[in-house]
């Protein structure tokens, strides 16, 4: 890639849309084209006396057999020094990694304090100061007033960058984004933000930076070093600010959520209240309930009592009785004769004598108890015997019934006799045997 400064003169424009035109100066001249796919990009119309740098390459036209530059990029020389410092810095500065995507900064969804280095006057700062107020008001926005071209305005720039990172102690706390813009203009009115000493004011900044210099087509170094570039300032303010209509339309939908599952908390409160309030009882409804509980548990009870006497054998109860009673004795003796050998002969007597009328009360009442089961089980069975009497076959056989029986079977009608069988009769006392020689129909 070399340039090649010198005044355009044979300058034509065929209907392809290619450009010709020979670059000459006093002492040598150098045919060039530049195709309609490069020249498109180009912002003047080249002519015929004006004096140009163009960027390029050499190659060689073999239908004439003459070398010629075959132009990517033209511009007026004026802008020609300016343009290839302008490559050096940007040349100089990516090889340093100051463009690297590892060292931008992530933007503020929503910026609290915004900086906008610019000057106060430009047509810029009122663009974005408009669409700011119209988009979010709320956000506060510090103008940090700068030259933005001009000999002093590097440095003014230089210590805006300074001044913004420094903490603040006033309402609005510190800056979190930092807008550094101005309006379009010329290589050398932009110039200022393609110096050395402003790109490395902005990698050093721990604020995020969005640069929105000039028009969309400008490119400045400074934008290669920010944080992120916004083709316009006006485009810059759109970034920064969110829309507070879509801020309040998602409040809204927030509200209508909320309001939703109030609701919704507030019925499944009111329904469980409501499945509480029939679970309670009245506390005397449950002393009620525990008393006829008691009640039932107490007829259990008896029952059970009941059902025990009623298994009892009583033929040898009172011989238990007794033999519980005997070994109580005996181990009371047993126990008495251990302790009397250590125990104080006066008191031992005493024990020995109330232990005797425990024992007297005790085999008292185990008698007693005895003959109250033995009596009541006699009664019972006297009242058993009633019973299976009454319902005994003997009983009826007494009353002047018999049992007829044919094979040690019960003959209950005349429908399995037949005559010449043989039955046997059973009377109440002793019996028969008969033969079957006539049969009456029922």
């Amino acid at each position: 890639m070399i340039f090649v400064e010198g005044e355009i003169s044979n300058f034509s424009t065929p209907a392809s849309g290619h450009w010709y035109f020979t670059l000459k100066d006093s002492k040598a001249q150098l045919r060039s084209a530049m195709f309609r796919g490069s020249n498109r990009k180009i912002r003047f119309v080249p002519r015929n006396g004006l004096q140009v740098v163009v960027r390029g390459r050499i190659s060689l036209y073999e239908g004439r057999g003459e070398f010629q530059m075959i132009a990517e990029f033209i511009e007026e020389a004026g802008d020609g020094a300016l343009r290839r410092a302008y490559e050096t810095l940007k040349n100089q500065l990516e090889t340093e990694g100051l463009f690297s995507a590892d060292l931008k900064k992530q933007l503020p969804t929503l910026p609290k304090h915004l900086a906008i280095i610019t000057s106060p006057t430009g047509a810029a700062i009122r663009d974005v100061l408009q669409i700011l107020k119209r988009r979010f008001p709320a956000m506060a926005v510090s103008i940090i007033p700068v030259q933005v071209q001009g000999e002093e305005s590097i440095q003014q720039i230089v210590e805006a960058l300074s001044l913004a990172n420094r903490p603040f102690a006033n309402l609005y706390g510190d800056f979190d984004a930092i807008l550094l813009t101005r309006g379009g203009g010329s290589l050398e009115d932009l110039w200022s933000f393609n110096t050395e000493p402003v790109a490395r004011a902005i990698a050093a900044s721990s604020i995020p930076v969005i640069s929105a210099i000039g028009h969309e087509t400008d490119t400045t170094i400074a934008d290669f070093v920010a944080d992120f570039r916004a083709p316009t300032p006006s485009a810059a303010a759109e970034i920064l600010s969110p829309d507070s209509e879509s801020w309040m339309r998602h409040f809204l939908q927030i509200e209508n959520s909320l309001h939703r599952y109030a609701s919704q908390l507030q019925e499944r409160l009111s329904s469980n209240l409501v499945h509480l309030r029939r679970r309670l009882r009245h506390p005397g409804q449950r002393i009620q309930d525990w008393y006829q509980r008691l009640d039932d548990l107490e007829a259990r009870l008896a029952s059970s009592y009941r059902h025990y006497l009623a298994n009892l054998n009583f033929d040898n109860l009172e011989l238990r009785l007794k033999s519980a009673m005997n070994q109580t004795i005996s181990t009371a003796k047993h126990r008495l004769n251990a302790q009397s050998k250590a125990a104080d002969p006066s008191r031992l007597l005493a024990e020995i004598h109330t232990q005797s009328l425990v024992v007297n009360h005790l085999s008292q009442s185990l008698i007693h108890q005895s003959k109250l089961a033995s009596s009541s089980a006699a009664h019972r069975l006297g009242s058993l015997s009633v019973r299976l009497d009454s319902v005994s076959p003997l009983g009826t056989l007494s009353r002047g019934y018999a049992i007829v029986t044919k094979d040690e079977k019960v003959i209950k009608n005349t429908g399995v006799l037949k005559l010449g069988d043989k039955v046997e009769t059973r009377l109440s006392r002793g019996g028969f045997k008969s033969e079957i020689i006539e049969i009456e129909e029922s």
